[in-house]
């Protein structure tokens, strides 16, 4: 009997419930040994011109061992953008701001310190002069806004099309069209575990670096590449990671300033940032404003879309300036419109940069047609379920082509919203709404859906096929090591990645150990992130167990002077056996002590795959305060077969949770000047355990083709279906009292404004 699909307890939760697990803090090593520890001197200021830096006091302050500026660091190189063949080439940046500061929280400057405790305030005794100048703020830049980089000559990072390739006769035809602009707002991806590094120089010039990241070997190659290095000269070796969700993968340019430090200082280098540090530096995620135009007829056959982008990309353009591109791929989820259109523009402003968060372009396509859907419905007033069904792709088993590129490899979506709906009992779930509408209850039901397909597992590009190395090796005790190139921060690797090769090889999961990130144990690698691992990192897993046990097949022949045909496997024992005697037979591990016994191989797929689902939100809004409470999430996520329904239930329930949680309290805010007004956890909240109903997890599986597991990704399912159908039930539910849109987050104030709007409209103050 296959392990696979069973509920297998995770393997890696017994450390970090006992001894608990080793993050960058907790190394420790003799390369370490007598580190110095490095605090950032961060801009107060959103846009300022540096007159001059000031470290004289700082150096005689208690513990200080050095100061430095970004003058120090001007021989490294300067950073680039992401693909600066779509963006501005000018808008670069340096370690340490130099010349200007372009967002609060932006480094300026290090001090370095013998102990911990002295660098905070040695920090606060650096003397800067600041040159004032306007903000940068929002979506819709005014024409003489200042220039961030004077160079660029625009604030303008990069544009996928732009409004003069919009068809003008797009929605003839449209008995009915609707169009509103919407925000989706920008996060914080908050990891439990903030940013850190520590880096070490050996005597022959190598640097090895201990940073939490998503994938050991990309982190290299950009940490090479800021430092000036040939990546043979970098080692970063990825300690237990709390939380990433987008925001760790690659190097930061605090990574890269530490591990200058080192060299500079001749001795090892330590950083862990604050919490105030992270919510202000960190990339943020989203931030994107769409304007939606939809139109059909009144029977609710959609006939055309539009989607209009502005992406706020931040103060510098990392892959927050480049996301729009997923979005307009995804445009329009998994709808059948015959005619759709999408543009969008990306703008630098006065803020923390943005990059990628938990889905990373797919959930803002996905908020943008679901609310267009929703204003559809209503405008036509047909059921939104109805309004879907009607207009969702019909289901198809070989891959299908979308207007905007996208190649759908499998996916019957009107089943999965059937089952939704089925699971959430939506017929009685509307008539108790009615019910309540008609007795003018306060406190209100809202019922939100949200049918989307998102893409995973992608490769480094369009004609780049995705791939996954990985090594397999069974060792003379009967154990197995297996080494991957896909990083683990949560996911359960370890545990399903041992279950693949204990299903091929026989060898039990607890006696099989994974290694990854180490750039010197495993040079080549994708990382973790665009819920890549399993349909990728796995199949590599059980390609090398079933290329192993060929090479074992041709030794143990030789070991018993028999056919390879005539040798069968046997799982039970982890042996080979000849065929009608199973007495003569050869463990594999008798075959790792004559000879090493291991296989590395890559794998590779045809293409990314497409996971779909649909969630139902089922909400209560206090229509005299305002206040939304989540009663009932009920949720289809079909990301083909599942391996495990434990780690894929994890992965739906953290999901869900974060992307609720978008779409009722987070919200990075800034002020008029470009401060940051959520720089700590009692500004910036976010739903607790006690804050969301136990999740109604439908199942429904839908096999791909693009790799023998038939798994599709599962990681970012929740935050991509979930945001949409919450705020959508928010809505929904003070829909009757003439609310139309409710801008994220819907917190208790924004849904009591719009009550109140909605009154002031209809000429009655009550609701």
């Amino acid at each position: 009997m296959s392990i696979l699909g069973t509920r297998v307890l995770r393997t890696e939760d017994p450390r970090f419930l006992t001894t608990g697990g080793v993050y960058t803090e907790d190394v420790v090593d003799d390369r370490l040994a007598g580190a110095c520890h490095v605090f950032f001197v961060r801009s107060p200021l959103a846009h300022a011109r540096i007159n001059g830096i000031d470290v004289s006091a700082t150096l005689s302050a208690p513990g200080v061992i050095a100061a430095y500026s970004g003058a120090d660091l001007a021989d490294l190189p300067a950073i680039p953008p992401m693909m600066s063949g779509l963006i501005n080439a000018e808008m670069t940046r340096r370690l340490l701001a130099i010349d200007k500061v372009r967002y609060v929280g932006e480094p300026v400057a290090v001090v370095v310190t013998e102990h911990p405790y002295q660098g905070e305030d040695a920090i606060e005794l650096v003397a800067i002069d600041y040159d004032p100048m306007p903000p940068v703020l929002g979506f819709e830049l005014p024409a003489d806004a200042p220039l961030l980089f004077e160079a660029a000559g625009t604030n303008v990072a990069g544009e996928l099309g732009n409004e003069s390739s919009l068809q003008p006769d797009l929605f003839d035809g449209c008995e009915v069209v609707v169009s509103r602009t919407i925000v989706n707002q920008r996060v914080a991806p908050a990891p439990m575990e903030t940013r850190a590094a520590a880096a070490a120089w050996s005597t022959d010039g190598r640097l090895t670096a201990w940073i939490p990241n998503q994938g050991a070997q990309g982190t290299r190659a950009e940490l090479a590449e800021l430092l000036g290095l040939d990546q043979s000269q970098v080692r970063v070796i990825t300690p237990d990671v709390g939380g990433a969700f987008g925001a760790k993968f690659g190097a930061d340019p605090e990574h890269a300033v530490v591990a200058w430090v080192a060299r500079r200082l001749g001795r090892p280098a330590r950083w862990t940032e604050t919490r105030y540090e992270n919510l202000i530096s960190m990339t943020h995620g989203r931030g994107q404003q769409h304007t939606i135009t939809i139109g059909g007829s009144r029977d609710g056959d959609v006939r055309a879309y539009r989607l209009q982008i502005i992406q706020d990309a931040g103060s510098y353009p990392r892959i927050g300036a480049i996301l729009p591109y997923l979005t307009i791929m995804m445009t329009t989820g998994p709808y059948d419109i015959p005619r759709a259109e999408a543009i969008a523009k990306s703008v630098v402003t006065t803020t923390t940069p943005v990059g990628a968060y938990r889905g990373a372009g797919r959930p803002e396509a996905t908020a943008a047609i679901e609310r267009a859907m929703d204003l559809f419905a209503a405008e036509i007033g047909v059921d939104p379920a109805q309004v879907r069904r009607k207009n969702l792709l019909p289901a198809f088993a070989q891959p299908h082509r979308t207007a905007f590129g996208a190649l759908y490899d499998t996916g019957d979506y009107v089943a999965g919203l059937d089952k939704a709906l089925e699971a959430a009992g939506y017929a009685q779930l509307r008539k108790e709404q009615a019910d309540r509408r008609a007795s003018r209850d306060v406190r209100q039901l809202g019922i939100g859906l949200s049918s989307y397909v998102e893409i995973t597992g992608m490769g480094d590009g369009p004609e780049s096929p995705p791939t996954e190395n990985a090594s397999v090796e069974v060792h003379p005790d009967g154990t197995a090591t297996i080494l991957t190139g896909t990083s683990p921060h949560g996911q359960g690797h370890a545990t399903a990645w041992a279950m693949l090769a204990s299903d091929e090889l026989g060898i039990p999961v607890e006696k099989i150990t994974l290694k990854w990130g180490d750039t010197d144990l495993i040079p080549e690698g994708g990382g973790t992130g665009g819920s890549r691992s399993l349909q990728q990192g796995g199949a590599a897993v059980q390609q090398a167990s079933r290329e192993l046990l060929e090479v074992a097949r041709e030794r143990a022949a030789a070991s018993l002077e028999a056919n390879q045909a005539d040798l069968v496997f046997d799982r039970t024992r982890s042996a080979f056996a000849v065929a009608g005697d199973p007495e003569a037979s050869v463990p594999l591990s008798d075959l790792a002590a004559a000879e090493r016994l291991v296989v590395r191989t890559v794998f590779s797929a045809p293409g990314a795959t497409f996971p779909f689902g649909t969630h139902v939100a089922v909400v209560e809004v206090d229509t005299e305060t305002g206040k939304p409470t989540l009663l009932r999430m009920i949720t289809v996520d079909d990301a083909g077969v599942v391996l495990n329904p434990l780690l894929a239930e994890g992965q739906r329930h953290g999901g869900i949770a974060q992307g609720a949680a978008q779409a009722f309290v987070e919200e990075v805010v800034y002020d008029a000047d470009g401060n940051p007004l959520t720089a700590s956890f009692a500004d910036y909240p976010f739903l607790s355990a006690t804050e969301v109903p136990s999740f109604e997890l439908a199942e429904m599986q839908t096999p791909t083709t693009y790799n023998p597991l038939g798994v599709k990704g599962i990681g970012e399912a929740g935050t991509i279906g979930a945001t949409p159908a919450v705020q959508n039930a928010v809505i929904d539910a003070v829909a009757h009292l003439g609310v139309r849109h409710i801008d994220m987050p819907a917190t208790s104030r924004r849904v009591w404004q719009a009550l109140r709007e909605a009154a002031a409209l209809s000429g009655s103050e009550d609701t």
